[in-house]
């Protein structure tokens, strides 16, 4: 067993940590382990006085980034005692404890053996009524707008999609432009020259009341007036097979009011094509207002670049088979789907498995584990993925339509068609009928598809698919969008 801990504390500055102080004997390991990262400590020893000491900075590394401060959720302490299993949240690390502290890149607070971590936000604002504060003071502020972007996407869950690939390009272009990313917290790595704003802080309602460009690829959260000279570029997440809003199966007239009250803050609405285009402005009842289809930004780096940086980064060698499970989230559950087990499938077809969950469920659920398993869940960019991959395994996720630019193969596991298609969301058009790709119902018919498809069999339907999807997607989108923001006037480049 390891010694009892005597005291539990945490450092403050730019470095902010946990630290335990026990004595002997010694554990062999403290770690902090959270649903998608963890932190192993510094364990050290006084072998004078007859301690020890376990010093777990509140920051972690993932895919080869920088250190940044943890992401919002909680951590259960486990201590390894000298010769013994680890235990967590039981025992003598259960009994430490330190309150709610201010740390200045997050919060933290520590009781019953469990770590919980959350955004730095001042308690002052972080109530109802602290919010409605700060949005009446920032919709009422006088003043004009800031020759700024303000940047979301996913709800700032990471930084990426459309509105990055249309930063990057920015930040070529016009690289005196401020560029404001919302962030649900600082674990999330914004790029090069941005500024983070904590949604919610006062920083982030100023940013996004004064930015004279926003550029978002979902709905806008919370109030939001738009000021006069401000414009909402609405680059959304994806072409559609599962219908959305107004189209959404059974009428509620609330979410009606709400789609239309939602579409009315947009100025801009791009499409990856023509076929998105119909969709999205009758399923949004964004009518008679501009609809820029020029391909998606996103996908541009699936033509011009390829997948060796990711690769090394995720530790997969060049020559190994790699599949990319990516199923898209469901309305009746919070969590990723199960229908793989990603250990199995990695052994049957030989391959590495990377399992990369839906934007919804980064926050829920843990990472997947198992030989030749990887969980990119929380990888910050899918495209990336995309090209580390050689085959796409999917069910009716949009990244169906992201994918079939690169031409490589698909598959389509679906066992769940007849509840999602008929109960849960309905789809725009017959998915078997016209996949690129075998549609398999179990894990065995998926395990023979990967093993003894010939991709010529699919080959006239996946260059119909690209043709109808994918024929703005050349590696210049992003180029285009910003040309038109400079070109019309929504931005001063200089």
């Amino acid at each position: 067993m390891s010694g009892p801990i005597v005291s539990a504390y945490f450092e403050t500055g730019d470095e902010p940590a946990l630290v335990l102080t026990g004595q002997k004997p010694v554990p062999t390991a403290v770690v902090l382990r959270g649903p998608r990262a963890h932190v192993d400590a510094e364990v050290t020893t006084d072998e004078d006085a007859g301690t020890w000491r376990a010093h777990a900075p509140l920051r972690a590394s993932r895919w080869g980034g920088p250190e940044l401060p943890l992401p919002a959720g909680e951590y259960a302490l486990e201590v390894t005692p000298d010769g013994g299993e680890s235990s967590t949240g039981a025992g003598a690390e259960a009994a430490a404890s330190v309150p709610l502290a201010q740390l200045g890149t997050l919060r933290a607070e520590l009781a019953d053996g469990v770590l919980t971590v959350g955004p730095p936000m001042d308690p002052a604002y972080d109530s109802g009524e602290g919010q409605d504060a700060l949005e009446r003071r920032y919709a009422t502020r006088p003043g004009g707008v800031e020759n700024a972007v303000f940047f979301e996407s996913f709800y700032g869950r990471n930084a990426s999609c459309n509105p990055l690939a249309i930063d990057r390009e920015l930040a070529r272009r016009a690289p005196h432009v401020t560029r404001y990313w919302s962030v649900i917290d600082l674990s999330v790595q914004v790029p090069e020259g941005a500024v983070a704003v904590v949604d919610g802080t006062p920083e982030w309602w100023r940013a996004r009341g004064t930015a004279r460009l926003l550029v978002v690829n979902d709905w806008l959260r919370r109030r939001f007036s738009r000021r006069t000279g401000q414009i909402v570029l609405q680059t959304w997440h994806g072409t559609p097979l599962k219908r959305l809003a107004l189209h959404r199966p059974g009428f509620d007239p609330r979410r009606a009011v709400a789609v239309v009250k939602e579409s009315r803050r947009w100025n801009v609405l791009l499409a990856q094509n023509p076929y998105s285009a119909r969709i999205l402005s009758k399923a949004y009842a964004f009518l008679r207002r501009p609809i820029w289809i020029e391909g998606y930004p996103r996908n541009d780096v699936l033509t011009t670049g390829d997948g060796a940086a990711t690769r090394a980064t995720l530790g997969i060698g060049p020559d190994e088979r790699v599949l990319l499970y990516a199923p898209t989230w469901r309305d009746d559950r919070t969590e990723m789907v199960d229908f793989v087990d990603p250990a199995a499938l990695a052994a049957a077809s030989d391959a590495v498995v990377l399992v990369r969950g839906h934007s919804r469920t980064l926050q829920p659920g843990r990472d997947a584990e198992g030989p030749r398993v990887i969980d990119v869940t929380g990888f910050p960019d899918t495209a990336q993925l995309l090209l580390a991959a050689d085959a796409l395994i999917t069910d009716y996720s949009s990244v169906m339509f992201d994918f079939s630019a690169t031409g490589k193969p698909m598959y389509f596991l679906v066992p769940d068609i007849e509840h999602y298609r008929g109960e849960l969301r309905g789809f725009y058009f017959d998915l078997p009928r016209y996949a690129p790709g075998p549609v398999v119902r179990t894990q065995d018919d998926l395990i023979a598809a990967l093993r003894d498809t010939d991709p010529s069999e699919f080959a006239a339907r996946y260059a119909a698919w690209r043709a109808k999807f994918n024929a703005r997607d050349d590696g210049r989108a992003a180029e285009r969008v910003v040309a038109r923001i400079i070109d019309q006037g929504l931005l001063d480049p200089s």
